[in-house]
């Protein structure tokens, strides 16, 4: 197969920044993508129904023009965020999901949720109303190894939460571990999940095999080659709870290359390139476009975009920028570490 045409995909897991490099990063997205779930950690974060409208607006106003890009926008939960506001941007078609972020689990998550109790008045209101929560599912407390965070956050936070509102709709976003995909596959109703690019490719081999290397260094950090596999059997197997979503989360070079460097993989310029060549591994193609354009939609209860876009598979490797200028700074692409030969037409 040399060619293979979809429904334009969505990318439900997206950080866009702010200001200068919003601006930089944003076509990148644009060009291939129809909608994204925008994340919240702004600093400050995005709080209010307020806040979001006024994101929203600067977000549509960078967008490049030609490009067709419709912005999702997410709340920011803390213990102190108004159910009445929540419901309120719900009802207003702004708000698309609110995220959990357990606080300091990763860039800008301070002000995260410490108590889920201090939380559940909002989260009670989000089950009524059928307002999805996306949770980046790890636990931050000291004592657990960050390769275990996500097993045990299933068991401690997550579990619990849903045997207590078991008609609340949360997305496990960026899964990373076997024990997630197996805990998505083992429920019977609202639990999905969303898969990156780069969780699909490297394993933590890639961070620290001859010597650091921080433009792999993500959160959740990258895992053992046997949850690699797992991921991609998830993602490559048709299953409507898995479907895209990048977690593309720029940062420039400076803050990357240094001593406590932040985490973060810039894929947006060549994540369905790079999928294309995974699902192509797996003799998946026929699954790509339920992972990239339909299962998303699905979940969020949206209908599948109407354009089409079409990937074709080049001769030669495909020239992606290994940098992306921004006004912020320069930012590293994600270099797969195998030639790409699929390109979007």
């Amino acid at each position: 197969m040399n060619s293979i045409t979809l429904r334009r995909p969505d990318d439900w897991h997206l950080h866009l920044r702010d200001g200068a490099m919003l601006e930089g990063v944003i076509g990148d997205t644009s060009k291939d993508f129809a909608r994204a779930i925008i994340m919240p950690n702004l600093v400050p974060p995005v709080v209010t129904t307020e806040d979001a409208q006024a994101y929203k607006d600067r977000i549509v106003k960078a967008i490049p023009s030609g490009h067709k890009f419709e912005p999702l926008m997410t709340l920011y939960l803390t213990e102190h965020t108004e159910a009445d506001d929540v419901e309120a941007g719900k009802n207003s078609g702004l708000i698309t999901a609110v995220k959990l972020y357990p606080a300091g689990a990763t860039t800008n998550s301070h002000g995260g949720v410490r108590d889920m109790d201090k939380a559940m008045p909002v989260l009670e209101r989000m089950a009524k109303i059928g307002l999805p929560l996306c949770v980046h599912g790890e636990v931050t407390t000291p004592e657990v190894d960050i390769f275990d965070r996500e097993a045990v956050f299933i068991e401690t936070v997550l579990e619990p939460l849903r045997k207590r509102l078991p008609e609340l709709k949360v997305t496990m976003e960026h899964v990373t571990t076997k024990d997630g995909v197996d805990y998505i596959k083992s429920s019977k109703a609202n639990l999905a999940g969303s898969i990156t690019t780069h969780h699909l490719i490297i394993n933590r081999n890639a961070i620290l095999v001859g010597g650091i290397k921080p433009h792999y260094y993500c959160l959740p950090v990258a895992k053992r080659e046997e949850h690699r596999l797992a991921l991609r059997a998830a993602a490559t197997s048709g299953d409507a709870r898995f479907f895209l979503g990048t977690d593309s989360a720029p940062h420039i070079d400076p803050l990357k290359e240094c001593a406590c460097g932040c985490a973060g993989v810039y894929t947006s310029i060549n994540t369905m390139s790079c999928l294309a060549h995974v699902f192509e591994q797996d003799n998946a193609l026929d699954k790509l476009e339920a992972f990239t354009s339909l299962n998303g939609p699905a979940w969020y209860g949206l209908a599948p975009n109407d354009e089409t876009i079409t990937l074709v598979k080049r001769d030669e490797p495909v020239a992606f920028p290994t940098k992306r200028e921004t006004g912020a700074g320069i930012v590293t692409v994600f270099d797969p570490m195998f030639p790409l030969h699929w390109d979007v037409a």
